[in-house]
């Protein structure tokens, strides 16, 4: 597990002076998910994720298979194509959360898509390569993070140093110093130096926090245009710094705190050191080789043919999407990107259709098939409370900003789990998401009351859950019309 592996997977450099008022920063490099073996990606996925033990492994495996890949000699990479997941499983039981928690262990591009907002060219609405521009994008940012963290040191530094000199300036402007011919300019200068160590050091320990000073920064700008493609309105990236002043970004005076000058300064420090072209070619060699694209409701576009209406692209969405999963070129604002080496996971209820209603081709482009399982009353009771974002826990720490203390009994906890499993076997069945309404309806009265409320301590057993869910469970067509 990560917390396990923070210690032996770190790349550091211990707290020492440089000079006087610097300090080089201790930085600390987390394991990427690809360094984790499967086992314990799955044992990650197992803090937030109750059972689907198979989905977890799949998604483990082709994690580990795109480490594999990068290890392998470059001629023999173009040879190991990506092993796309399909997905299925009732709403509710843990799809999307898996992709989610996907996206926060993986140091790769990571996009999460929705089938249904994509038509068919010729259609109004998103194109099936917008996801790939989405991807691009999103690699874009996450590379400009990780340079930016790389000079972290360099652009705090230099920051510190302007605001040094602004803030001089600012404490010493009414200073009066002799005419030049009595300066003892050696002396003066080295004044000057001991009260700037004096002053760096001063704002290192955030004596200064408080104090304003007035500064000039870079104006920021937002680079998208909406225009519209043949498959719909899309957000086109121009640099409009270029297009209307080529001479250079506009610079606007700014007054802050001390405080808040570092953060802006130092921001705009390190993007003065990270060159953008290398961080444009190295996003787009990270979103074709290790690019994660999750795509959800695929169930829903999976209708063949003879369809009106609203219907009418389900078909043409499945085949625009054949040659991004097989392997294309998209063009992009950051330049060509392949598909070949992405890696596709598609998920869906398939309630109203079944994977084969799907297209052969695009079957055969999902060659490994996940199915997942419905969720009974003992995952609902572990779902409770075994994750790291287990909903009791959540709800205690909001009630515990109004001075309440929230507890609840097994018993109480095992009621709620029944009640709910009860409830979606009578009425729709919305998986663990009916767990997020029974407990509502638990607490709404005392989230309502806590805040004007005496503060103490609330205990829900068993007999207090039926009492208080009793009559939601009873009245099932109500029930119909909550869902």
């Amino acid at each position: 597990m990560l917390d396990e592996f923070d210690l032996t997977h770190m790349n550091s450099c211990e707290n020492e002076e440089v000079k006087p008022g610097y300090v080089r920063i201790r930085v600390v490099n987390v394991p990427p998910v690809e360094d984790l073996t499967p086992r314990q990606i799955v044992a990650e996925l197992d803090k937030y994720i109750i059972g689907q033990n198979a989905a977890k492994k799949a998604i483990a495996v082709a994690l580990r298979n795109r480490y594999r890949r990068q290890q392998l000699p470059e001629a023999e990479r173009a040879d190991v194509m990506p092993k796309n997941i399909l997905m299925m499983g009732p709403t509710g039981v843990g799809k999307t959360e898996i992709a989610r928690r996907l996206a926060q262990l993986a140091r790769a591009p990571f996009v999460k898509v929705e089938a249904t907002k994509f038509t068919e060219v010729g259609y109004v609405g998103r194109d099936v390569e917008s996801m790939i521009r989405d991807l691009v994008a999103t690699a874009v940012r996450l590379v400009e993070v990780e340079k930016q963290q790389a000079v972290e040191v360099e652009a705090t530094q230099f920051a510190l140093d302007r605001v040094v000199e602004l803030l001089d300036q600012e404490l010493n402007s009414d200073v009066i110093y002799p005419d030049d011919e009595e300066i003892d300019w050696d002396r003066r200068s080295a004044e000057i130096e001991r009260r700037k160590a004096i002053l760096r050091h001063e704002i290192t320990q955030g004596m200064h926090d408080d104090k304003f000073i007035e500064f000039d920064v870079e104006e920021p700008s937002n680079p998208f245009l909406q225009v519209f493609t043949p498959g719909g309105m899309e957000e086109m990236g121009f640099d409009m710094n270029q297009l209307t002043n080529p001479f250079g970004n506009k610079r606007v005076m700014r007054k802050a705190t001390v405080a808040e000058s570092m953060t802006l300064l130092k921001e705009e420090e390190a993007g003065k050191l990270v060159d953008r072209h290398s961080v444009h070619r190295e996003a787009v060699q990270r979103a074709e080789q290790t690019g994660i694209i999750f795509i959800d409701e695929i169930d829903k576009v999976a209708g063949k043919g003879g369809g009106s209406g609203p219907d009418v692209s389900r078909e043409g969405v499945q085949r625009d999407l054949l040659p991004i999963i097989e392997g294309s070129t998209v063009q992009t604002k950051f330049g060509p990107v392949s598909t070949e080496h992405i890696l596709f996971v598609a998920a869906g209820a398939f309630h109203m259709s079944k994977p084969s209603d799907l297209i052969p081709e695009l079957q055969g482009r999902l060659p490994i098939r996940v199915e997942l399982e419905a969720l009974s009353d003992v995952d609902f009771n572990r779902i409770l409370t075994e994750p790291r974002n287990a909903l009791v826990g959540q709800y205690q720490k909001l009630l515990k900003v109004d001075g309440v203390e929230v507890s609840f009994s097994a018993s109480g906890i095992k009621e709620i789990a029944r009640l709910a499993a009860q409830v979606n076997a009578t009425t729709d069945n919305i998986g663990a998401r009916r767990l997020q309404t029974m407990m509502e309806l638990l607490l709404q009265d005392v989230l309502f009351e806590a805040p004007e409320g005496a503060q103490g301590k609330i205990e829900f057993d068993e007999k207090a859950v039926r009492e208080k869910l009793e009559g939601y469970v009873a009245n099932l067509e109500r029930a119909k019309m909550m869902v």
